[in-house]
């Protein structure tokens, strides 16, 4: 079978890590040995994806059910409310100065990315800043485990992880890597742009053409995995972000967007008091939202850019931060 034969071909590094590691620890069961649910698993893995049952198995004797993993998906957010409180956490002098170093890095690639894919340098820069700050916090839990966990014993998004672990275990046999050494977030994000597995192999790419994906620790592939997730939620090249708004009337709010999705218009909104001195037109959709700034309200409209950057994180003020993180990484480079 072409299917199988594919997989004893590409994984034969993979599975001889495991073999040999699971040889030297067969006498200690592992937190999923004879586990229901991963047996069912492993046989939709089998019948569906053309896994081999027992080397698969092989991977999940060694994996391990993290009681720190379940602690953390179980606590309630730590939410911060306001923005005045929101946005010091990723916007410094520290994350800037670093973020004008990391651009400079990967100067050519940033460039090729934009001219490829549309997506300003700044923002790809802001990005790897804002979720890992450059590569410096990528997670140390390993996937595996961290899939494991929250899809065998994590009943409330069990589906979903359950599908992040599947997506996880494909791109390992895709990229004929050990999915027992890569690692990544609590939740299973992976490397410098922090993908889900699903993400990765929807939108990852290999970006220096050496014929495998690496968003580990490879900035070039990171760098252009993110420039293409972009582009493919419908990043806009030269288009505007966001529009800062002045409100009056006391309809003001009922401008407010439910939700970060861009339903309401340009038009709408001006019937409600809203204005900007940027040149917008009646028809644009906008997302319209209030933050409480330090210096109090600001009003604020979206646009299509603002709305793809909410698809990365589905957070007004996680996309505000983004934008505005962009925004000084441009003056800060100017400035040296």
């Amino acid at each position: 079978m072409q299917v199988m034969r594919g997989w004893a071909a590409r994984f034969a590094p993979w599975m001889g890590f495991v073999g040999l590691f699971g040889a030297a620890q067969s006498a200690v069961a592992g937190d999923y040995e004879g586990s229901p649910q991963v047996a069912e698993f492993v046989g939709e893995m089998t019948r569906d994806y053309g896994f081999a049952g027992e080397q698969l198995m092989a991977v999940f004797r060694e994996a391990n059910r993290k009681q720190s993993i379940l602690d953390a998906i179980s606590r309630p957010a730590e939410r911060v409310k306001q923005w005045k409180e929101y946005r010091p956490i990723f916007i410094s002098d520290a994350r800037v100065a670093r973020g004008v170093d990391f651009w400079r890095e990967h100067e050519a690639v940033l460039a090729r990315a934009e001219q490829e894919y549309g997506v300003p340098a700044q923002v790809i820069v802001s990005i790897i800043g804002v979720e890992t700050f450059y590569g410096r916090n990528t997670g140390n839990y390993r996937v595996i485990d961290a899939l494991s966990t929250l899809g065998f014993d994590y009943p409330p998004r069990a589906e979903f992880f359950r599908k992040e672990l599947r997506e996880f275990l494909l791109l390992s046999r895709e990229e004929q890597v050990d999915p027992l050494t890569l690692k990544g977030s609590y939740a299973g994000a992976m490397g410098l742009p922090q993908f889900m597995p699903s993400s990765f192999r929807a939108y990852a790419v290999d970006f220096d053409n050496d014929g495998h994906i690496n968003i580990w620790s490879n900035p070039d592939d990171a760098i252009g995995s993110v420039a293409s997730y972009f582009k493919r939620h419908g990043w806009v090249a030269g288009e505007p972000v966001v529009a800062r708004a002045q409100v009056q009337g006391d309809r003001a709010d009922e401008g407010l967007t439910q939700g970060i999705e861009p339903i309401k218009t340009v038009g709408e909104l001006r019937a409600l008091g809203w204005s900007s001195h940027d040149a917008l037109r009646d028809e644009m959709p906008v997302t319209a939202f209030r933050l409480e700034g330090a210096n109090g309200p600001e009003y604020w409209m979206g646009l299509k850019n603002f709305y793809a950057i909410t698809r990365y994180n589905r957070s007004v003020m996680y996309a505000m931060a983004v934008h505005q993180l962009s925004d000084l990484l441009v003056q800060a480079r100017g400035n040296k």
